[in-house]
């Protein structure tokens, strides 16, 4: 561990309060309440990842793209770069533990000329992608949730109720609400939903990789897991690797959202070390418990079609579908399987509310630097020491986003896939600043990589994201069409212009970056 330091040069103000002090070196006095331990800091993040979450609502996306080779395979790729992209944000974290995070590093790391520049772009593509990621999450929910009534009351070809797509929203604003409600309380209350969003995981998906081989009658074989590479003939695509690619949109979406840490620092204890050991710690045990929650379940899956067929029970939900047959062959009936998608529920249920709490600190820390419209409203806190306006916001914009369903899927598809794009976009900036830019100007904190090796892997990060943003921007089908066309690059060129033709025609004039709210 390095001795402690002052980045600026100066010395530490005088108070108590080692954290306090640190927070103010970098500019801000301390309001919020500091109550979470290096525990309570790694539950958020490993929350917010929820890999039961993430795999569940998107197991359809990686079986029609690769099949069971494009996850089984495809996530073990992921995790590899995944991991390096999360130690190099750790390492900066430690250097700069404060709420902002992402665009605030990019402010410190990207040279005084440029500053104000990239710190703006990140913010926006960050807080963008986090409301998308509140939508995306709660909606799948509010889907899932319509899935389990299907079969509850006999399935789609048994005369089971069907929602509609108001209905479906209804449940969706349902949601929100509750997630609303929960991030107004106390923080040591939502350190209680962090703490049992991370058990509820762990315990998830240890129970499920046991239960899921024992009561399956018909298992696939190890050789069809991993070597076996379905092409959707509805798709359109041919190559084996192009699917494979597009497929590993199910293990990069899983992995997202270890910047929660970097949010929640200026409520954590010991925030150079317990910040970036959360994110570290939380990628590390997703990537591992995931790949097994991955695999249990793929180990049920022997008829793809029939999985994804729409006129299925479950209406094409193929995680839904696989667990319903396994259990009504094995029992008679599908009722234990209903029982599994309820506790898979409840698992998206806590990520979406680690959600809102971190886009809510997000959104705090964002307009406490005036970046963002009303940012007066905004940079409140309540008598709970709780941003309790910017959580509501965060709440209403999930809401409009999702409003989009009701026109067309395709255009909600559009709105949430800026979700993996717009924050891996974010989590890329800063990391590119610091190996370029600040190559030789970094002052690490207690928890850094060592020069060489930070370099090697913040270089490692950075070409990953690169890559990550091309896939995900490619056709998803052919010919390419309206009803399939793949409207990711048109959101996420949405916000880039957005955000930069804000900043030509007004925020320039006004925006430096991060300010100094402390009394001088």
């Amino acid at each position: 561990m390095s001795p402690r330091r002052s980045s600026a040069g100066g010395e530490l103000p005088v108070v108590a309060d080692r954290d306090q002090a640190r927070l103010q070196q970098l500019g801000y006095k301390q309001e919020l309440k500091r109550g979470l331990s290096v525990l309570s800091n790694f539950a958020f993040s490993f929350s917010m990842i929820s890999v039961l979450a993430g795999v569940t609502t998107t197991y359809n996306t990686g079986l029609r793209y690769g099949g069971p080779a494009s996850m089984t395979l495809g996530w073990l790729v992921v995790a590899l770069f995944n991991g390096c992209v999360a130690l190099s944000m750790a390492e900066i974290c430690s250097a700069y533990p404060t709420t902002g995070g992402l665009y605030y590093w990019s402010a410190k790391l990207a040279g005084k000329d440029w500053a104000p520049l990239a710190s703006w772009v990140t913010g926006w593509f960050n807080i963008v992608g986090q409301w998308a990621c509140t939508t995306s999450v709660d909606f799948s929910l509010a889907q899932f949730i319509q899935v389990i009534v299907l079969l509850s009351t006999g399935g789609a070809n048994g005369g089971g109720y069907l929602a509609s797509k108001y209905v479906v929203l209804a449940i969706y604003c349902v949601i929100l609400i509750l997630h609303g409600l929960i991030n107004s309380l106390s923080i040591n209350w939502l350190a209680f939903f962090g703490q049992l969003g991370a058990f509820w995981n762990l315990a998830g998906v240890f129970v499920l990789t046991v239960l899921i081989p024992v009561v399956a009658k018909d298992r696939a074989s190890m050789e069809f897991m991993f070597t076996n590479c379905y092409t959707d003939d509805t798709v359109g695509i041919h190559s084996k690797v192009y699917i494979l690619a597009i497929g590993l949109l199910t293990s990069q979406y899983s992995l997202l959202g270890y910047d929660t840490s970097a949010h929640m620092s200026e409520e954590t204890k010991n925030a150079e070390w317990s910040g970036p050991m959360g994110i570290v710690v939380s990628v590390a045990l997703s990537s591992v418990f995931g790949w097994i929650y991955l695999v249990a379940l793929t180990s049920m899956v022997t008829d793809i079609p029939s999985l994804l067929d729409p006129t299925n029970d479950a209406g094409g939900n193929a995680i839904a579908q696989a667990l319903y047959t396994t259990f009504r062959q094995r029992f008679g009936s599908g009722g234990g399987g209903v029982i599994c998608l309820a506790a898979m529920a409840v698992s998206i249920f806590l990520c979406g509310t680690a959600s809102v709490t971190s886009n809510s600190r997000m959104g705090y820390a964002f307009s406490r630097d005036g970046a963002m419209p009303l940012s007066r409203l905004w940079y409140r806190v309540n008598k709970h020491e709780v941003p309790f306006n910017v959580v509501w916001l965060s709440v209403s914009v999930a809401f409009v986003m999702a409003l989009t369903s009701l026109g067309s899927q395709v255009a909600f598809q559009a709105m949430v896939s800026i979700t993996t794009l717009g924050m891996y976009i974010a989590y890329a900036l800063p990391i590119f600043f610091r190996v370029t830019t600040a190559r030789n100007s970094f002052v690490p904190g207690p928890f850094h990589l060592g020069r060489r090796c930070s370099l090697v892997v913040g270089w490692v990060a950075v070409l990953w994201g690169a890559l990550v943003t091309v896939l995900f921007c490619l056709p998803v089908a052919y010919p390419v069409a309206g009803i399939n066309f793949n409207y990711t690059p048109v959101a996420v060129g949405g916000v880039l212009l957005l955000s930069l033709g804000a900043w030509v025609l007004h925020a320039r004039f006004w925006f430096r970056g991060p300010i100094t709210t402390v009394d001088t």
